[in-house]
């Protein structure tokens, strides 16, 4: 009974491990990977359909990258592969070459001996195959076995059915967020742009003699939707390739902002990569970006300090001036030209929240907290 409980949490630590990752398909190499030293074999595979009979993902653990550059190809779905696809019921052979079902070998792949096959599904939605061959001891793989990598791969279909979900609502985040900046163009930029058109017009047909203060009144009409346009360039064109620091990304951010020379920025944060993924790495980047553009804009302050610190939980973003401050009555129900309401709304699309600590007078501070989590 005491091994059967230390094996369960080895493999709901090993499931953790694998969660943590940030992409898909780091997931999955990570759930080949810890089922390989479950059961101690040489070689393990991960296979997610692409729902037309072949692969979308083939992850491998055990084959050498000169081993994986000399095959003809990877793995497309035949064989027992596909047999374990179309029965969705565990496979365990001892002589994996004595079976009709396995075939579709490519040219220099390894020599392999026992098999033992699993689904990954929950439900009648099937998540992938894992594939295991040769154990380190020269054993047949058995009934013990099988059951370790059942009950692990119960495990991975719940993180990576959730890693799906999370990148689907990351999908939807960026899709809300080029929405919500489409129509702020459509109803700031635009509209703008129209009101000097109507101007020029005007002057053309007014004739050939042209006011210095009409011209001035244009140029400087010109200047703020150019203002404007930067401004949103900052939110479409800001990406983080995930080898960014996240100090370079905030100082990125400030060198967009393009801050008036009566303001000088601090940034305190660390010289390590985002603990998350780029999609959302950029949706957060979005919020504080945000808010430093409030500070620069509404607080008339001489200081920002951005300061960013992280642990295994949270993430958090503190964006503090020493401006006038204001009263945080104005905020209730959403009111307020700070947008807050927005930047709450962004971070609680991943469990996160933005609060705000001011009044008159005493400058303006703002906490963006985000958990920490396998997105």
């Amino acid at each position: 009974m005491n091994e059967v409980l230390s094996r369960l949490k080895e493999i709901a630590s090993a499931v953790m491990y694998a969660a943590e990752a940030s992409e898909a398909e780091s997931v999955l190499q990570r759930i080949a990977e810890v089922a390989r030293e479950l059961v101690a074999c040489r070689y393990a595979a991960l296979g997610v359909p692409d729902g037309r009979g072949g692969l979308r993902y083939f992850k491998t653990v055990g084959m050498t990258p000169e081993e994986v550059a000399l095959l003809e190809h990877m793995p497309r779905g035949h064989g027992l592969i596909g047999a374990l696809m179309r029965e969705r019921q565990s496979i365990r052979l001892e002589r994996m070459q004595d079976d009709a079902r396995s075939v579709g070998f490519p040219a220099h792949h390894p020599p392999m001996t026992s098999f033992l096959g699993v689904p990954v599904h929950l439900g009648h939605q099937l998540f992938g195959m894992l594939y295991l061959c040769d154990r380190e001891d020269g054993q047949h793989f058995d009934e013990r076995d099988q059951l370790l990598v059942e009950t692990l791969a119960g495990y991975a279909a719940l993180v990576i059915s959730g890693s799906n979900l999370s990148q689907q609502r990351n999908r939807l985040t960026l899709l809300e967020e080029r929405e919500r900046i489409g129509m702020e163009l459509h109803d700031g930029v635009i509209q703008s742009l129209y009101g000097v058109g109507m101007q020029v017009e005007l002057l053309r047909s007014g004739g050939s003699t042209i006011a210095p203060d009409s011209l001035k009144n244009i140029v400087e009409g010109l200047n703020d939707v150019i203002e404007e346009i930067r401004g949103f360039i900052t939110d479409l064109r800001y990406r983080s390739d995930g080898r960014q620091t996240v100090r370079d990304c905030i100082q990125v951010m400030l060198t967009r902002l393009h801050l008036p020379e009566t303001i000088h920025a601090e940034i305190d944060a660390p010289e390590t990569r985002p603990p998350f993924s780029p999609a959302v790495f950029e949706s957060i980047c979005l919020i504080v970006n945000e808010a430093i553009s409030n500070a620069i804009r509404h607080a008339d302050a001489t200081r920002i300090r951005v300061r960013v610190q992280q642990d295994k939980y949270f993430f958090s973003v503190l964006v503090n001036d020493d401006g006038q401050g204001f009263d945080t009555s104005i905020l209730k129900n959403g009111s307020g030209g700070l947008g807050l309401h927005n930047m709450k709304r962004r971070a609680r699309l991943y469990g996160g929240d933005v609060s705000i600590d001011t009044a008159p007078g005493r400058g303006t501070t703002l906490n963006i907290q985000i958990p920490v989590r396998a997105y």
